[in-house]
């Protein structure tokens, strides 16, 4: 049974840069510990493109970014010093933990042109990882389990689901998986977790007999799910339990409201260190005053 249908809003990031923001959503705050999702793209990016459309230094507490690309190219650059390129079907997995700063960059974009799809998201950590340290992790092949059954190609992005375990390190019980679905194929949707979605990428699926386009989020929660293509489709799966009660403000995260207050005054002071390979510019504090939102579920 589908709890809710979430549809894309459509958000400028500067420089030409658009996404279809999802979550966080006004009546469905998270997924499991699903606190963020982006779509980014599809979007052709022009040969010789200024540096506008970067996503320049900028900072995150107490939670994970997941960076998931379907096509394209992105340059990852954080304050622990790791330079990564990131390509499609590959994974750039990025815990916060206390503190951390980071640019992506579209440098190949900007050299060669290039079709810029895929997704964000981010994960919110545990009460007790919430202050952990910060860390960085690149994950292709064999770390991102794939299977091929009957129209269905899937890649395991993070967590554990069908049977497979990802190697990404999570906190929280989750599944979060990428299924490339031919015209009249069928697929399971992980079971054994309270809370799950689906988001389709592109294509037309039927689920409980209606059919969806893409740029919507079906939640469908913990009851049994089989979903059908009804046209070449990709989507996604997400899910897991929750962890409870969130504030967000800007791009920090935490269970304490004083907490995104300290981490806001502390980068508006110059207190965050910024990326050595890239640390000459950033994105300022936004200029209206930290009113932190509850991420609580609310339906």
């Amino acid at each position: 049974m589908i709890e809710m249908v979430i549809e894309q809003r459509r958000r400028g990031l500067g420089g030409g840069l658009e996404v279809g923001r999802i979550l966080p959503f006004a009546k469905q705050r998270m997924i499991g510990p699903f606190i963020f999702f982006d779509h980014m793209g599809p979007l052709d990016i022009m040969p010789g493109l200024d540096r506008s459309i970067d996503v320049r230094p900028h900072p995150h507490i107490g939670l994970s970014t997941v960076t998931y690309l379907f096509s394209g190219e992105v340059m990852h650059r954080d304050s622990l010093g790791y330079q990564q390129t990131i390509r499609p079907h590959e994974v750039n997995w990025m815990t916060a933990g206390r503190g951390i700063t980071h640019s992506e960059r579209f440098e190949h974009a900007r050299a060669h042109g290039d079709h810029l799809h895929g997704i964000q998201a981010w994960v919110a950590l545990p009460v007790e990882q919430e202050e952990s340290a910060p860390s960085f992790s690149h994950h292709a092949d064999r770390d991102l389990p794939q299977w091929n059954d009957k129209g269905v190609a899937g890649q395991l992005i993070a967590g554990s689901a069908y049977g497979l375990t990802a190697r990404a390190e999570t906190h929280s019980p989750l599944f979060y998986a990428h299924l490339d679905m031919t015209a009249g194929s069928t697929a399971e949707i992980p079971d054994g977790y309270s809370e799950r979605a689906i988001y389709i990428a592109s294509g037309l699926v039927e689920l409980g007999g209606i059919r969806y386009q893409s740029g919507r989020m079906l939640v469908v929660g913990s009851t049994a799910s089989r979903l059908l293509a009804i046209t070449q489709s990709t989507v996604m799966v997400l899910g897991g339990e929750p962890i409870g009660e969130r504030f967000i403000y800007w791009n920090f995260v935490s269970s304490s409201k004083e907490r995104l207050a300290q981490a806001a005054s502390d980068w508006k002071a110059g207190k965050m260190k910024l990326p050595d390979a890239d640390d000459a510019e950033f994105i300022p504090l936004p200029d209206e005053p930290a009113t932190p939102m509850s991420m609580k579920r609310s339906v």
